[in-house]
Parts: structure tokens; sequence; C-alpha cells
């Protein structure tokens, strides 16, 4: 995650990262800092987000992992999971996937990446778009599960997007398992990015 403040102290950037962490809760810790533009902000100059979904597909619930991910026990297909979520690519309006208390002026969002792919015991879903729409992420993840378990076809999530009637999609996946990986910002101002192997599980970055 990034933030931005703005300050007319003068210190080195190691003081700074060293003299917030003292000041922080051990699982919260600032990794850099650097200088930026005045009208830089941390929200609105980023370009794109990229979140991770987790699923433990397993028959059995995993007990180290209770709250951390999303438990389906029914056998997911991954692949036809990933094959369907490629209709979510490109700018398009994404009411299907928007929940009623979504304060956003309109629904249109661009993805430019989604995967879908499986790893043991694991699959996770992996999204990154200019920006999204409130619980767009789960929302989406809960109509990918259905076709992941056979219950609708491949072609259904571009059939919701058509429909642009939230009540049509699936329900809302658990907050258990939706991870924020990282903000994308433009190349100019060099901030640093880390991959979704800083995440709990290991895995490659959707690709840029």
């Amino acid at each position: 995650q990034v933030v931005h403040f703005d300050t007319t102290a003068q210190r080195p950037l190691r003081a700074w990262v060293e003299g917030v962490n003292t000041h922080l809760p051990d699982d919260v810790r600032v990794h850099w800092v650097k200088p930026v533009p005045d009208d830089f902000d941390a929200r609105f100059s980023a370009v794109a987000r990229q979140y991770r979904y987790v699923i433990y597909n397993h028959p059995t619930a995993s007990a180290l992992l209770r709250g951390r991910v999303t438990w389906v026990r029914q056998a997911l297909d991954a692949a036809a999971m990933h094959r369907a979520a490629q209709a979510l690519l490109g700018e398009q309006d994404f009411s299907s996937f928007r929940a009623a208390g979504c304060q956003a002026k309109h629904p249109m969002r661009q993805v430019q990446r989604v995967q879908v792919e499986r790893q043991g015991d694991l699959v996770w879903v992996d999204i990154r778009a200019n920006a999204f729409l409130h619980h767009m992420v789960r929302n989406i993840v809960g109509s990918l599960i259905r076709v992941g378990m056979g219950e609708q076809t491949e072609s259904w999530l571009a059939e919701l997007l058509a429909k642009r009637d939230r009540t049509q999609a699936a329900e809302t996946a658990p907050a258990a398992g939706l991870y924020f990986i990282t903000a994308f910002y433009p190349d100019a101002l060099q901030i640093p990015r880390r991959g979704a192997d800083c995440v709990v599980w290991t895995c490659a970055e959707v690709k840029a």
C-alpha cells in the first residue's frame, strides 16, 4: 500500500522509514520513502490496481488457513474459470458486479488483466483494472465459482455483463481471501512496487 503526506521537515529518507516504524504496531511496516511532486496523490495518481482472491479448494476446511482464504469444498475447474474471466477484459459496464451501496459516479471500468490459476489446493483469481467498484472483485469471484463448479457455462460472465443487472449474478464471495496486491503509478514517478509474491503465497504477479 502507498500513502502520501506533506511535510516541511528535512530528514534522510532512511530516517523517515526507521522513525515512522518505531510508532507503528508490529504488523504494519514502512518499507521505503521517496519525495514526489506536490500534486501526487496516493489514491488518485494511481493508473491501475491489482487484487488477488484466494480460494482453498478441498473437501475438508483448513484449520491453519481459516479466516485467510475462502473455502470451497466442491472441486473447481480453474481452467474453465480462467476462460470465462476473459470476458471481463477491456472497458465495460460492470453494473452486474456492482454493490447496491456503491457510490462510484459510473459503472464503467477497464479490466487490463485477469488470471485464474490453480496451485495444489489453492485457486486464486488475480484481477488488474484501472479502478474497481465496491465489492466488484468479490462479486466477480462469486460468479466465477459457479462456473468452476459447473453450475454455469463459460459464457455466463459475458451474459451477465450484457444484462447490467446485479440480481442476475451470483452471491458475493466472502471477504476472507481478498487481498489488495499493489497500485500502479506512471513510470515517471518511479514508485517502488511489490509483487504478488509478498502476499502470503508465492505466485507470479499479473504481467504488466
